[in-house]
């Protein structure tokens, strides 16, 4: 990490408050001056900004990213998302949301956020909450996120097992208004998705279809196979049945063929025998 003090282009770097340089002293750095800035700011997020908070906290989390990531990759977009990952605004302390996403960007492996390199800022952030400071989730965020344009915020307060969802207004006022619910259901302009609360549990919806979670689709998976192996013994013991009762049937004829082949030769035989006979008889009467 940089040593405090360290100054660049009327930039200096603060390991304690580590902020990415305003815009308008980014806008007077050099290319090369930019990228030693952006290797100062520290990728890890420390545990004053992502305080651990239990199962609850970690599962929606990776479930939530999980489900969005799967989808979009299915509809070929391109939309990044993340969790707990370094923010970085231009001139202002770093966060880290829970999860966001970012509209029409690459979704490559990043280790923090710059808006200023990226050319663009969050466009939906959603924070869980399961325990810890109240107001930090209720009122800061709602406050903060609507200042820096972050198109859409949404909180699920596990605990109250609610749902809040914000959006900033079309008239590009940077304060955020409350999404209302139909029928359980806030939706997401800047995802295109639905989000409710099911069983407890915050889940994403397209259309009338909920998304679903890998674990989900490898439990379908294995549902699937079951009855693909199911099939595949039942196969087997027809295809051998068949087997069995072609084997008999080709016995019964091998029997047959070879009755037919003995009474041929039965009649061959006693033919032979009585023109032999008969020979004898009428060798006999000339003498």
């Amino acid at each position: 990490m940089a040593k405090a003090g360290v100054s660049i282009a009327g930039y200096v770097f603060d390991p304690l408050d580590p902020r990415a340089p305003s815009s308008e002293v980014w806008e007077q750095m050099t290319p090369a001056e930019r990228e030693r800035v952006v290797a100062m700011l520290p990728a890890q997020v420390p545990a004053e900004l992502s305080p651990p908070e239990g199962d609850l906290h970690r599962r929606a989390k990776e479930t939530t990213v999980d489900a969005l990531e799967n989808y979009f990759r299915r509809a070929g977009r391109k939309v990044y998302i993340s969790s707990k990952l370094g923010v970085y605004y231009p001139g202002e302390s770093r966060f880290a949301p829970d999860v966001l996403a970012v509209l029409d960007v690459e979704p490559h492996e990043r280790s923090s956020w710059v808006v200023s390199t990226e050319h663009k800022g969050l466009d939906f952030v959603l924070e869980i909450h399961v325990s810890g400071d109240f107001s930090k989730d209720h009122e800061k965020n709602v406050e903060r996120y609507a200042r820096l344009g972050i198109g859409e915020y949404f909180l699920f307060d596990r605990g109250r097992g609610s749902l809040y969802g914000y959006r900033l207004p079309p008239s590009g006022r940077r304060a955020y208004e409350r999404i209302v619910p139909q029928l359980g259901r806030y939706t997401s302009s800047v995802l295109g998705l639905d989000l409710a609360l099911i069983q407890g549990k915050l889940r994403f919806i397209a259309g009338d279809a909920t998304l679903p979670q890998t674990a989900e689709l490898l439990e379908r998976l294995g549902v699937m196979l079951d009855e693909v192996m199911s099939h595949k013994d039942d196969l087997e013991r027809q295809l051998a049945e068949e087997r069995a009762g072609r084997e008999a049937e080709r016995l019964a004829k091998d029997e047959e063929r070879a009755a037919k082949e003995a009474a041929q030769a039965a009649r061959e035989s006693a033919e032979a025998k009585l023109a032999e006979a008969l020979a004898l008889i009428e060798k006999l009467q000339r003498s």
